[in-house]
């Protein structure tokens, strides 16, 4: 995991170490309920990299230590999610981290973009923090016993995230023209790809009709859009009405994150089938 100079600039992607052989998606999520556990774990997991790659490099040191505990805070959900998953198929949660290429891969295409400035991971962060609260209050409520259970613990880590993006989208908004400017840039730049956090899943409508998914996503979506777009207005964050038709859809190669995939990989791919 890198925190030097030049890390997520998505410009070097160079595979390091041994190769992966690509599988079919069915391999990694055959059932509705993969899916949607690979969705949220993919997420966690790329958010969680991302956002570690300020450890020893952020603005100041305060943000420095914040910031390596919310990375370390979104990597353990990733791991959660991924053992739960595991207890469907029998396939371990470091393969599922991290023995796929990065194409395969189901999160957002919020989180395929490289770590980019300090205005852009706060753009990325806060859109996510608002997503992510929504999500995880609907699946809080969800049939699945060990999901509800899970998510349940996990929302009390992510409320202090979601206070940390508060706190700073005011500074931002309500501060010097400059720092509002770049902020507000970035939240544009953003917003679109932030849509697909609630693209919706192969097989939905199953997850639904079971209470596993106790509300669509388009709903959720709908609730979320509602909430943002309010802070966006506020943000001086032109958004246009005709965007929330797009329908995008999670997955494919991002090459940015190819770049992120190869850091996080390379230990794993040094020795096939070690325990570490």
């Amino acid at each position: 995991m890198s925190g030097g100079s030049g890390s997520g600039s998505g410009t070097d992607t160079a595979y390091d170490g041994a190769a992966i052989t690509a599988e079919t998606p069915d391999a990694w999520a055959a059932t509705p309920m993969q899916e949607l556990l690979l969705t949220l774990a993919d997420d966690e997991l790329a958010i969680g990299y991302w956002d570690s790659e300020w450890t020893g490099i952020a603005p100041v040191l305060e943000e420095d230590v914040a910031m390596s505990s919310i990375a370390q805070d979104e990597i353990g959900h990733a791991l959660a999610f991924y053992t739960l998953l595991s207890t469907e198929t029998g396939s371990a949660p470091d393969r599922y981290a991290y023995g796929r290429q990065p194409g395969e891969y189901r999160f957002a295409a919020l989180l395929g973009h490289a770590r980019g400035d300090w205005a852009f991971t706060l753009a990325r962060r806060t859109l996510y923090e608002t997503a992510d609260a929504v999500r995880l209050a609907a699946l809080a409520q969800s049939t699945h016993a060990e999901l509800a259970g899970l998510v349940a613990k996990m929302r009390r880590e992510e409320t202090y995230h979601l206070a940390h993006m508060q706190t700073w989208f005011g500074k931002l908004v309500d501060g010097p023209a400059e720092g509002r400017a770049r902020f507000a840039a970035a939240l544009a730049v953003a917003w679109p790809s932030a849509l697909d956090l609630f693209a919706p899943l192969d097989g939905e409508a199953e997850l639904v009709a079971s209470g596993v998914l106790p509300v669509p996503l388009a709903a959720l979506r709908e609730q979320w859009e509602a909430l943002m777009r309010p802070e966006l207005e506020r943000a001086g964050v032109a958004v246009p009405e005709a965007i929330a038709f797009i329908e995008p859809r999670r997955g494919g190669l991002h090459p940015d994150f190819a770049w992120l995939w190869n850091e996080m990989t390379l230990v794993y791919r040094s020795e096939p089938g070690a325990s570490w």
